[in-house]
C-alpha cells in the first residue's frame, strides 16, 4: 500500500499469523486486524497490549459477542481514554 504497509492473510492459526508478523516488523510494533473470532483468541492468548475500539450505534443483528466470558480486568486492561464522536465513540483500552 501507499506508505509501504503490506497485508498478509494467514489462515493457519493465530500463533503462525503473529510469528509471521513478528518477524515481518523486524522489531516495530505489530498490529491484529480481524473480527470478533481473531480478538478474542488474541485476548485470551495473551498477545493484546492496547486495543482502539470505535463503537457505532449502528444496528446489524445479533452479531459476535466481543467480550463474552472475558473479564478484560482481570486479564490487567483498563479504559485509558474515551473520546466521543458524531459517528462513534472511540475506546483506549491498555493492559497494565
Amino acid at each position: 500500500m501507499k506508505g509501504g504497509t503490506t497485508f498478509y492473510f494467514v489462515s493457519d492459526g493465530l500463533q503462525s499469523a503473529l510469528e509471521k508478523a513478528r518477524k515481518a516488523a523486524n522489531g516495530k510494533d505489530v498490529r491484529i486486524g480481524g473480527g470478533v473470532s481473531v480478538i478474542r483468541q488474541s485476548l485470551i492468548a495473551g498477545q493484546i497490549d492496547e486495543m482502539h475500539l470505535a463503537v457505532s450505534p449502528v444496528l446489524l443483528g445479533e452479531g459476535e459477542p466481543l467480550f463474552s466470558g472475558i473479564n478484560l480486568p482481570q486479564l490487567g486492561f483498563t479504559t485509558v481514554r474515551s473520546v466521543p464522536g458524531e459517528n462513534a465513540t472511540h475506546v483506549f483500552i491498555t493492559r497494565k
